[in-house]
């Protein structure tokens, strides 16, 4: 009977090794099962709940039609076509400067005043040289009138036998000789006179003079110090008394792309807005398209202002032959800058900052998209605050931190 029962006892089923098993393969499940937990946590803490840095701007209304219909923008600035660093025609010491900064000048007026302590005793010298000249020559016009007596008494009196031929002789070439020497006397008399010329001309130059009216931008001199028309001194000497540019000469000079350079044409319209009057369009056109590597464009103002000033910032909109020429009439829409504009399957939005959340809001484009700003026609208002670029991607919701 004791075997039955051992037999019967063999016919029971070991459990122990399947739990083992179960258990090794539950440990590895767990793990990527929190593994997941961590990566959904992260990712829901960094997309909803943690806080993104975004930078900002206002959307604005276009201040003119322009703002929206160009077929090109560039940024440039106010060059002078005239302009001129006036400096001395000889080397000097500066006496006197009378300009500064900002002030006009009318063609031909006094600038600067120079050392003219030898150029005034040059002068004086030849003035002199001028008065003995023509002192002599009036001593040798008496003498002649004395010569031309003389020969004249003579003749009548070989006429009456009562002198020699040899005496009319002697007489007359007296006379020829104070006649040759009253030409050199004369020749003698317009060198001198010649000498004071050129002796006023050196002392002129020690005046410095504007070439031309216009507006002082530079003053490089100042009283005591030395200048010449070339450099000289090692670089004590200054070339330059003052740099004068004429106002009416301004124009714009930009660098359009090569890949937009057909955009733009001789002669068309454009419409330039200074950086220091950003409401203050200005209509200008094109003047010449210089054929460099840079593409350079030459724009002049058609409008004249004090306002406008040389190495100004400007931003220029070269406008289409249809756009209306009354620049400043009223469009609907905003104006965003163009890296602020996304797209995707569903069409163009943008991130518009919201009670301190991101709001994603579809947008309507009117006019061209190649440009720093475009314009919205629908999705915005005057006075939204358009998220431009954030430190990392943005969901609905996001809650943000402007760089302000």
């Amino acid at each position: 009977m004791a075997d039955r029962a051992d037999k019967i006892s063999q016919l029971k089923i070991d459990r122990s090794t399947p739990v083992k098993r179960e258990r090794r393969l539950l440990l590895p499940g767990l793990a990527i099962v929190a593994i997941v937990a961590l990566l959904l946590g992260w990712f829901f803490l960094s997309s909803g709940s943690s806080t993104v840095l975004v930078e900002t701007e206002i959307a604005r209304k276009p201040p003119s039609v322009a703002a929206a219909n160009s077929v090109l923008d560039a940024s440039g600035y106010v060059v002078a076509r005239r302009q001129a660093t006036v400096s001395s025609k000889v080397t000097g010491k500066v006496v006197e400067v009378f300009v500064e900064e900002g002030m006009r000048v009318e063609q031909d007026q006094v600038v600067a005043r120079l050392d003219d302590t030898t150029q005034q005793a040059q002068l004086s010298l030849a003035l002199a040289r001028v008065e003995s000249a023509r002192a002599l020559l009036d001593e040798i016009e008496a003498q002649l009138r004395n010569a031309r007596l003389e020969r004249d008494r003579l003749r009548d009196l070989v006429e009456l036998n009562l002198t020699s031929r040899s005496s009319v002789d002697a007489a007359e070439a007296s006379f020829d000789q104070l006649a040759a020497r009253l030409e050199t006397g004369r020749e003698n008399v317009t060198v001198a006179e010649r000498n004071v010329a050129l002796a006023e001309d050196s002392l002129s130059n020690m005046t410095i003079r504007a070439p031309f009216a216009g507006m002082v931008v530079t003053k490089n001199a100042q009283p005591g110090e030395m200048i010449s028309p070339v450099s000289a001194g090692g670089g004590f000497t200054r070339t330059g008394i003052c740099t004068i540019i004429d106002t009416d000469s301004l124009e714009i000079e930009v660098d359009v792309n090569e890949a937009y350079i057909q955009r733009v044409i001789p002669d068309q319209r454009v419409s330039a807005t200074l950086d220091a009057y950003p409401d203050w369009r200005i209509p200008a056109k094109v003047i010449a398209i210089i054929p460099t590597a840079d593409r350079q464009v030459r724009i002049g103002l058609l409008e004249r202002d004090e306002r406008v000033l040389r190495d100004m910032g400007v931003k220029v909109a070269f406008l289409d032959n249809g756009t209306p020429r009354d620049v400043q009439r009223e469009i609907q829409g905003v104006m965003i800058a163009s890296d602020a504009l996304r797209s995707d399957a569903g069409g163009d939005y943008v991130w518009v900052a919201r009670n301190g959340t991101a709001e994603r809001r579809a947008v309507r484009i009117g006019g061209p998209r190649d440009r720093t700003r475009v314009l919205v026609t629908d999705g915005l208002t005057v006075g939204d605050t358009i998220i431009r670029s954030s430190e990392r991607p943005l969901v609905e919701g996001q809650k943000i931190k402007t760089d302000q």
